[in-house]
């Protein structure tokens, strides 16, 4: 018995939903970031904690984490400063090479999803 297969194929279908897959997989990247860096920021009114934002370029496929006060580059490059247990400076960098692998797979199981 034979059997005959056809297939089609189309380049830009698959760039298409591998892209926009790659996107949202960079949000929930950098919101993961986000979210561990906030458990480490130095805490005292919470103000610091709140100006955290993650923002994404889909087109460039890229995402950042930041911090928006006056003070939050000192509290998080002085490492003499005195803050609670769990929370100091490198409050960011830290949490992203922790965090890298997990950043990793969570975009390719969002490329997957988007290729089903």
């Amino acid at each position: 018995m034979t059997q005959r297969v056809r297939i089609r194929w189309n380049p830009q279908a698959a760039e298409s939903r591998t892209h926009a897959g790659a996107a949202r997989g960079v949000r929930l990247a950098v919101e993961h970031l986000l979210q561990v860096s906030r458990a480490r920021v130095p805490i005292e009114e919470g103000t610091l904690e709140r100006s955290g934002t993650a923002t994404v370029d889909e087109q460039e496929l890229t995402g950042a984490v930041a911090y928006d006060t006056p003070y939050a580059v000192r509290q998080h490059e002085d490492m003499t400063l005195r803050h609670d247990p769990g929370r100091g400076p490198k409050y960011l960098e830290q949490p992203l090479g922790e965090e890298a692998a997990t950043m990793q797979q969570i975009i390719a199981a969002q490329v997957r999803r988007a290729l089903r």
